[in-house]
């Protein structure tokens, strides 16, 4: 969740403007802290560190410049401990300087310790014990890498580090352990970043630490150890990433281009995966046959856990595979009996989401087949899979997902599109008629989009609620889930997805004359039943504002508050077009309300702790 930059560069170069440099680009991923450390020109170790934003690290740096040739940096999001100058990173002692990301179990153990031997700490985060476990070490005569060796075995948790030492010049030592950190290899110097991100402005040849690997990094080329501590080498490859600062295209935020970019998103990944002139998939080959596989267990978090559920109904109405969905943080630890031969299925937009990347493991240790969705092709998941099925959403900066919800879904739509054939559930007439559908996305994504002005009207409607309420059937509830986790995010109102039929059964206690209730509706085999739904919240003064289809609107314009009238498409496309202009929806309340868009207060864009 937290960002680490490392440069080593020429002597005659000043890494602290690269450095912040490489904590912009990784700004997108959440924070609340941020500081750098150099190493000085006589061997000392110099740091800068402030709370909040990078603008008020840049000021603390302008009134009180370091310079240096070899240096780390760190954005903070806070685990242990208030979001504090005297908490964010790097964390040093004379002898080093230490960035981390990840969370050490046993801290308050290795601090006890520590404090018995009588060094003393001074902040609240269990990061602190690290540089001084090294020190420790130093002081007993040990060189760096023995010192951080031992610092490693002592520690429970996860982390990713980049570590500084007096005296060492272009020097770093670096190690991961469940938490993501790559190697970037340049032309005039070395680097270590928490992705790739923070890298391209640097170089696009990247190297990826595996979990127990320490690096030794000079500017000169990197050493690599395993867990066993055996010498390895890790594969260089080309970033993606361009080595410009991601712009917004003259978007004000973010979220809004992302929001923008999904027709051509959409558009590169059906041009990515159908092949219509055949009404065939370019799908990777699966090494399993979807016929004989019992049982899928679908993992996710957060807003891909609400793609993956769109995903389970897809697959077992239309596959007739049976599918069970879960939250990665819940199951990892239900101990879940998997079936034999048995499909695990995991989605992330990073690819690097703790829960589920150790619920990953424990599918592989069960022996399932591993199948992933992922937007970023070299992340810990990706290369931990089986089969990678890839989402072309491209880089996604704002902290909401939005994107990259969409190109999950297309994904998953192929996906259960190749098991119907496979399993002979479809007939050609039917699946022609589905990718016909499918590749029409696009257009009507397009049109979605025209009802921003609607949304931003219907922001300032609901903006002073302090509960908003979202309800849908079938595939869309969880657009209505997704829906209000996307206001709650970024407006910070107190939102929640119903199921539709479940109002009945406790919600419907609720509802009164001061609770806006959206309702989505599409023209599908469940209208009828939404629409009853609908009739009970307003007979109880609920405000409902219904997003419907034409003929719906004629039906609830006498009974819903306010009516939107979406474009018509076929059944299975509704969460692409009923999603967007709820992203556009809750982009206008958090606007009109005054909200940080990109970057919501509390939340991280990548969730690499537990």
């Amino acid at each position: 969740m937290c960002g680490i930059i490392g440069v080593i560069g020429p002597v005659s170069m000043n890494v602290s403007p690269l450095l912040i440099e490489g904590l912009k680009r990784l700004e997108y991923r959440g924070y609340d802290s941020a500081g750098i450390a150099t190493l000085s020109a006589r061997g000392d170790l110099l740091c800068r560190r402030s709370e909040g934003k990078l603008s008020t690290l840049e000021r603390e740096i302008h009134n009180s410049p370091i310079e240096g040739h070899t240096g780390i940096g760190h954005t903070r999001w806070a685990t242990h401990g208030r979001p504090t100058r005297n908490n964010a990173h790097p964390h040093t002692t004379s002898k080093v300087a230490v960035v981390h990301n990840g969370i050490i179990e046993n801290f308050r153990e290795l601090r006890a310790r520590l404090e018995a031997d009588g060094r003393l700490l001074t902040s609240d985060t269990d990061t602190e014990v690290i540089p001084h476990l090294i020190t420790q070490f130093l002081d007993e005569g040990m060189g760096p890498e023995s010192a951080v060796a031992k610092t490693l075995r002592l520690l429970q948790g996860t982390f990713a580090l980049a570590i500084l030492f007096a005296g060492r010049e272009q020097f770093l030592i670096a190690a991961r352990r469940g938490s993501p950190l790559a190697i970037g290899h340049g032309n005039k110097g070395m680097y270590v970043g928490s992705d790739a991100v923070a890298l391209a402005p640097f170089t696009s040849r990247i190297s990826y630490l595996e979990d127990g690997d320490m690096a030794q990094i000079r500017s000169t080329g990197v050493t690599i150890w395993d867990e066993n501590s055996q010498q390895v080498t890790r594969t260089v490859r080309k970033s993606e990433y361009s080595g410009a600062l991601l712009g917004k295209d003259g978007y004000r935020h973010y979220m809004l281009k992302e929001i923008n970019e999904q027709p051509s998103v959409l558009a590169t990944s059906l041009n990515k995966y159908v092949d219509t002139s055949q009404n065939t998939f370019r799908l990777p080959k699966f090494p399993f046959n979807p016929m004989t596989i019992p049982h899928i267990t679908l993992v996710a978090c957060g807003t891909s856990h609400y793609a993956g559920m769109i995903g389970k109904y897809w697959l077992e109405k239309y596959a007739h595979v049976p599918v069970s969905l879960d939250i990665a943080s819940e199951f990892r630890y239900r101990d879940s009996p998997l079936s034999k031969k048995g499909l695990s299925l995991f989605i992330s937009q990073s690819g690097e989401t703790a829960d589920t990347l150790a619920a990953l493991r424990f599918a592989r240790e069960h022996s399932q087949h591993i199948m992933s969705i992922v937007n970023v092709n070299e992340s810990t998941m990706a290369l931990a899979s089986d089969t990678v099925l890839l989402t072309m959403a491209g880089a996604e900066i704002g902290v909401a997902s939005t994107k990259a919800f969409t190109t999950q879904l297309i994904v998953l739509a192929c996906l259960m599109l190749e098991f119907a054939k496979a399993r002979n559930i479809m007939d050609d007439s039917e699946r022609g008629e589905i990718i016909a559908a499918l590749m029409q996305l696009p257009a009507l994504a397009m049109n979605a989009l025209a009802y921003e002005e609607t949304m931003r009207k219907l922001a300032r409607d609901i903006m002073n609620a302090s509960d908003v309420l979202y309800i849908g059937r079938g595939t869309s509830y969880p657009v209505a889930l997704e829906g209000a986790l996307k206001l709650k995010e970024l407006t910070y109102i107190h939102a929640e997805g119903i199921a539709a039929g479940e109002l009945k059964h406790g919600p419907i206690a609720l509802i009164d004359d001061q609770v806006p209730v959206i309702a989505l509706a599409p023209p599908d085999n469940l209208f009828e039943k939404t629409c009853s739904n609908i009739q009970e919240v307003s007979a109880r003064g609920g405000k409902v504002i219904a997003l419907c289809g034409k003929e719906g609107a004629k039906t609830l314009s006498d009974i819903a508050w306010k009516t939107v009238v979406m474009p018509e498409s076929h059944p299975l496309l509704a969460p692409f077009i009923y999603a967007i202009p709820l992203q556009l929806l809750a982009y206008h309340v958090a606007i009109a309300k005054g909200n940080d868009v990109d970057q919501p207060r509390n939340l991280a864009k990548s969730v690499t702790v537990e």
